[in-house]
């Protein structure tokens, strides 16, 4: 197995180089203990939108609120920016550097776009609704399920973008290809979790 150190070409790069040291083994044990927080933090902000979401204060409802293809169009643009990630960590299995940074950097475009809309979506809410993060138990709720996904999307995009930029010159290694596989992780747990806010949040909220 070659060392970190080791000048790493595609007749020597393993098949696994984000678990071929300990160190990366380590990272990756210690990252599947840190989905385990999150996914409480999250499990605990689902059951209180849940619990509130019938409080309107007399505001809008959540049928008068949501514009599904607008989230629709914003779930397209994460789900594809997941898949984007498995192509970059596809080709770094391959050892191919620039083909990897490529997948990577439209991976963050796509993730932006959907902060954009996001971005957007929330500030239609309070000019059109004046529905805030302080109208009622539903607007608390809601924001602050949507808003902490979206800080976990922006947290992500800051990730991905710092490990592109950082290592553009490096080149890939055993020392940074678990960093690279760890993110890629991250942004698939951000994706399944907006998946549930879609079913959850908008469908059902359309619903009622």
């Amino acid at each position: 197995m070659a060392s970190v150190e080791e000048k790493l070409t595609a007749e020597n790069f393993p098949a696994s180089p984000e678990k071929s040291t300990l160190e990366g083994k380590n990272k990756f044990t210690g990252f599947w203990l840190f989905l385990g927080g999150e996914t409480v933090l999250f499990a605990t902000l689902f059951a209180t939108f849940l619990a509130l979401r019938e409080s309107t204060a007399g505001g809008a409802t959540t049928q008068e609120l949501f514009e599904i293809p607008l989230v629709f169009a914003a779930t397209m643009l994460l789900l594809t920016s997941s898949l984007t990630s498995v192509y970059a960590m596809y080709h770094m299995k391959n050892f191919n550097f620039g083909k990897m940074q490529l997948w990577l950097i439209i991976t963050v475009l796509l993730g932006l776009a959907f902060l954009i809309l996001e971005i957007y979506e929330f500030n239609h809410y309070v000019h059109e609704f004046e529905f805030t993060i302080t109208s009622s138990a539903l607007g608390s709720s809601f924001y602050t399920l949507v808003g902490t996904h979206g800080l976990h999307v922006a947290f992500g995009l800051l990730w991905i973008t710092t490990l592109i930029v950082r290592n553009a010159k490096r080149g890939l290694s055993l020392y940074n290809a678990p960093k690279y596989y760890v993110a890629s992780l991250y942004w698939h747990f951000i994706d399944v979790v907006w998946v549930f806010i879609f079913t959850v949040v908008y469908l059902m909220g359309m619903v009622g």
